[in-house]
This record gives structure tokens, sequence and C-alpha cells, in this order.
């Protein structure tokens, strides 16, 4: 990644679809010589709440997939598996707000599956490596990765940062994929209940 032209990784920050939204953000400047940790032993890096959250995600996706496909004899209990899920995502957000950090916190302006860009009030260096922790209050969820920064722009209240995934498990890019999806879809009804209003 880190040999990418800049064309190359802004495409890849485009690949996917984003979405303008407010989240809480780590971002952790890494060293100069900090190399960057893929597949295991990015698994391996993350804080064990992050671990154990993206876990019980792929579970609980494995579980309820088997029922969707009973139809209506499934339904009740397949609500009632919906309602436990949410309480364990309920409890697993309680867990992942206490790794935010406020010392290292921005907030988002976008994110979506390739990337996410985020306001500062000092510039942050482009071709810069950072640990990311994404917290998704809206869908109970968080996500760890590592990223690149590929641009900075200067704003009227400070600087807005894009920054590319380098180092990010296909689990939690789902994940970002779908809220995006999910935010998108909440923003739009709320746009056509207030144009009907």
């Amino acid at each position: 990644m880190q040999s990418d032209s800049v064309e190359a990784k802004q495409k890849l920050y485009n690949e996917f679809f984003t979405i303008k939204h407010k989240l809480h953000v780590n971002v952790k400047i890494m060293a100069d010589d900090f190399t960057v940790p893929y597949n295991d032993a990015l698994v391996a890096a993350m804080p064990y709440p992050f671990r154990m959250a993206s876990e019980m995600s792929e579970l609980e996706a494995k579980a309820l997939r088997p029922l969707r496909t009973l139809g209506e004899h499934a339904k009740e209990l397949l609500n009632y598996l919906n309602q436990q899920s949410k309480k364990i995502d309920l409890m697993m957000s309680y867990i992942l707000q206490q790794q935010d950090d406020p010392q290292e916190r921005l907030i988002s302006t976008e994110f979506g599956g390739g990337g996410i860009s985020v306001a500062s009030e000092e510039p942050l260096v482009v071709g810069n490596i950072c640990q990311l922790k994404i917290f998704i209050e809206e869908e109970a969820s968080a996500v760890f990765c590592f990223g690149e920064i590929i641009s900075c722009n200067q704003t009227q209240d400070g600087y807005h940062s894009a920054i590319v995934f380098s180092s990010i498990t296909e689990q939690d890019q789902e994940l970002l994929v779908r809220s995006s999806l999910h935010l998108q879809t909440k923003q739009l009804k709320k746009q056509h209940q207030g144009s009907t209003d």
C-alpha cells in the first residue's frame, strides 16, 4: 500500500460509497518506522474489546442466517433472537465506548468502506500512517484499523483530512459499508418526513 501512488490511494478511498456523518474517531499518528500489521497481525494488535466485538458480530451473522430461510415458522424465534442481540449490542457498545480516548478524538466529516475524513484544528501530515478507532454509536459498534492520510485541506474552521484504510479486517470493512447504508436510509427517511410535514 505504501508504494501506491496518491491517485491509486484516492481511487481506493472513492471505491466505496461514503456518507457525510459525524462519528468519534481516535487518530493516533504512528512513528515513521512503524510497520503496518496485516491479517492475523492486525487482529493481534487490536485491543481485546474490538476483537471480541468483531467475533460476536460474525457469530451472530452465522447463527441468524439459517433461520431467515425457515420463513413464517421461525418469525417469532427470529424476533426474539434479534431482541437478545440488541441487548448484547448495547452492552458491547458501552464496553467499546470505554476505548474512546478524548486526547486522540477527532470528529469525522464523512466515512465509507474505503476510508474516513476527519476535521481537526491542526493539519495532519499527508503520508503519515495512523491507528484508527472508529465509534459508530448508531450501530452500537466500533472499528479498529490502520490508515494513511492522503489529503489535508484547510477549511474555514480548521482542516479536513482524508484517510484511506490500509489495514482493516473484512468484517470491519463490511460493518462500515452496512453502517453507511443504514445511516443514509435513516437520513432519507428523515428528509422525506420533513418534506411531508
